[in-house]
């Protein structure tokens, strides 16, 4: 498992990483250690979540969109057939994941963005000949667990950024290059034609991955 190279902006806590990508666009991780007071003091609960952990994954992620920016504008997110939250008029992209006690977050003004986060499971063993080729995998040293999350998650990024659902992770988001130094893995997304970089580190024993890239032309729904 590779160790951690990218850059932790000082922060202080309880925010667990937070990390600027650009002059326009942060991360942040949350741990979410706090009851569901803590957040519905400030968060509007946009949709109904039964599931105790579940809702209190939802309040941190949201509560992270106005941490990170203070002009969020919570009243209008809206969720889309494909369960992605947005915004209508584009004020800001942003993309959630949630795994365990985390939350993760992106947000940017003026690119599209996409994350996730994820904990190794062995179930990904039995699944990937699903999700990825042996050609995607050879470019890891192994087939490892840690490695297998790497591809998932960044597989699950491309997913999220795209954000419109339909995607066969196996078919449609094509795996071409892995660089541990530089914490990068490059591919090709054939639902948009676009060549793309994602961004990973490790937290925790959790892998994290994010994508940022301003056009998302689609030529193909199907």
């Amino acid at each position: 498992m590779q160790a951690s190279k990218v850059r932790i902006d000082s922060c202080p806590m309880p925010i667990f990483f937070q990390h600027t990508v650009n002059d326009s666009t942060r991360i942040g991780v949350w741990k979410i250690e706090e009851s569901e007071g803590f957040f519905k003091d400030s968060v509007p609960v946009h949709r109904e979540v039964s599931h105790p952990h579940k809702r209190l994954q939802h309040l941190a992620g949201r509560f992270l969109l106005r941490y990170l920016f203070p002009s969020f504008p919570y009243d209008l997110i809206q969720i889309a057939d494909t369960r992605k939250p947005y915004l209508p008029n584009d004020a800001f992209h942003f993309s959630i994941s949630h795994c365990g006690d985390f939350a993760a977050v992106i947000i940017s003004p003026d690119q599209r963005v996409g994350i996730d986060i994820e904990k190794p499971v062995g179930k990904l063993e039995a699944l990937k000949e699903k999700f990825s080729t042996q050609e995607e995998r050879a470019l890891f040293p192994d087939e490892g667990l840690s490695n297998l999350t790497l591809i998932w998650s960044a597989k699950e990024t491309v997913f999220k950024w795209y954000g419109k659902g339909k995607v066969d992770f196996r078919e449609h988001i094509q795996l071409e290059k892995y660089d541990p130094v530089n914490q990068q893995i490059s591919g090709f997304f054939t639902k948009t034609e676009l060549h793309f970089e994602i961004t990973y580190t490790w937290l925790e024993g959790l892998a994290v991955c994010w994508l940022v890239r301003r056009e998302a032309r689609i030529v193909n729904s199907e």
